[in-house]
């Protein structure tokens, strides 16, 4: 089991930043596809669909970047939910043996602790 994780996680290629901005130059100034960047720079060893996914993400954007708000958002931080904790927690004080885990009030309030 833990020798396939391994396996899959390396059998993905990823850029590093140099490559992505030699990979936008050679789009933006010449125009090359993915596979005349293959047949150039065989000893970079780039995958085919790397590459394509890269050209479309220049193509649209311009840029190499991820775009703004993709990905998982990484916070439930917000006023709103601050507040909502603070009366979780306050609403025990005074009540000996009422007193909530992390987890507990996770569960309550449907978010998720990552």
């Amino acid at each position: 089991m833990a020798l396939t994780i391994f396996c899959t996680v390396m059998a993905k290629r990823l850029l590093a930043i140099d490559d992505k901005s030699s990979i936008r130059a050679l789009r933006l100034e010449k125009g090359w596809g993915s596979l005349r960047m293959i047949r150039e720079f065989p000893q970079r060893q780039w995958k085919r669909s790397t590459l394509n996914d890269l050209i479309e993400k220049i193509d649209e954007t311009g840029d190499t970047k991820r775009k703004q708000g993709s990905g998982r958002p990484r916070s439930v931080r917000t006023a709103a939910n601050v507040a909502k904790v603070e009366e979780l927690i306050s609403s025990q004080e005074g009540q000996p043996g009422t007193s909530k885990s992390p987890r507990e009030i996770e569960r309550q309030s449907n978010w998720y602790i990552s």
